[in-house]
């Protein structure tokens, strides 16, 4: 399926590099893929997702935010459950969490093809009462999680960028990933790396995450003013300037 979608869009590549002006990509990695004779690297910008930050902003400067070890959530996840964003391996490195910390509870926020293998892997490892599949949620309902959540986990095993993890970051969640190339430009603060595919250090972490405190502490300060750097204002801004700028 993958090789068929990738013909399919070979023609709007091709069509896209020979005659468009300007050129968004959605990482850094891209911009190469589009510079030719006749379209320098100023005509190419790297456009990444946006987050409302003015709910979380309000909620941190506020007398309401949940203490760290009153948390109901030691760590969320949220996004589609598609084997892009490594759904199915966080059942696996979330076993290994529990064996060092057998009460640790994940939050997993989406829906997707994936879900029945999800909810297969979960029993098959016994974790029902450390990780519930909560089904989308938006607005007022995915902040309340955030509210009392720890962390958020970003295990996608392969992305052109994202920008769910980030809205949780805007919460004032430090986050984890593996260290994908296109990764390093989206999320270069705020998360700690991960060799790829590496469970065992995933799990390692996240245990690490959630006990040392300065660690904590510094990556939080961290997530939090990355993810003012997406405020959508901010990237409307910059989208303006990039193209009334190359007119």
């Amino acid at each position: 399926i993958g090789l068929f979608y990738c013909l399919t869009q070979l023609p709007a590549y091709w069509i896209v590099k020979s005659c468009a002006d300007m050129v968004f990509v959605t990482s850094e990695p891209d911009v190469e893929k589009f510079i030719t004779k006749r379209r320098n690297i100023d005509k190419i910008t790297v456009i990444r997702g946006g987050v409302d930050v003015k709910p979380s902003v309000e909620y941190l400067n506020s007398k309401e935010v949940i203490p760290v070890n009153e948390q109901k959530y030691d760590a969320v996840f949220v996004g589609r459950f598609h084997l892009q964003k490594g759904v199915i391996e966080l059942v696996d490195i979330w076993k290994l969490v529990c064996q060092k910390k057998p009460d640790s509870k994940l939050a997993m926020i989406g829906i997707g093809s994936l879900k029945d293998k999800i909810k297969g892997k979960i029993k098959k490892f016994d974790l029902e009462n450390n990780i519930e599949l909560l089904g989308f949620k938006d607005g007022t309902e995915k902040y309340e999680i955030f509210k009392q959540s720890k962390i958020v986990l970003h295990p996608a095993t392969y992305d052109s960028g994202g920008m769910a993890a980030c809205e949780a970051m805007a919460w004032g969640l430090p986050g984890i990933r593996f260290d994908l190339e296109a990764l390093k430009t989206y999320y270069p603060k705020g998360m700690i790396k991960t060799p790829c595919f590496d469970f065992k250090s995933f799990a390692e972490n996240i245990i690490k995450l959630l006990e040392d405190k300065d660690l904590y502490a510094r990556t939080k300060e961290d997530a939090i003013a990355w993810a003012g750097e997406w405020d959508w204002n901010r990237r409307a801004e910059f989208i303006f300037d990039k193209i009334f700028t190359n007119i």
